[in-house]
């Protein structure tokens, strides 16, 4: 129930347009989008603050710390600096 993406907007899940349905039906399908605890993301956003940019190392073991893949963190960490940029 407290399980957020740390972003302010979130679209409602179910609604799919027609052409998203096709696409999905013809493809692969798309990964379901992560839920971040609330732990995970005052971690991240700790971490964030601290420094923009994570190297191998540190991205490996904050993952390890998170229980989330380097993929995910390094997903977030992309998305965050991005989201800083439209906030500037």
């Amino acid at each position: 129930a407290d399980e957020s993406s740390g972003y302010e907007s979130e679209s409602a899940g179910g609604e799919h347009s027609e052409a998203e349905v096709q696409c999905e039906s013809r493809g692969r399908q798309r990964r379901a989008r992560t839920a971040f605890s609330s732990e995970q993301v005052c971690r991240l956003e700790k971490t964030f603050q601290r420094q923009k940019y994570l190297g191998a190392s540190e991205r490996r073991k904050l993952a390890a710390d998170l229980q989330l893949s380097e993929v995910q963190v390094k997903t977030w960490f992309q998305n965050r600096r991005m989201k800083l940029k439209r906030q500037i």
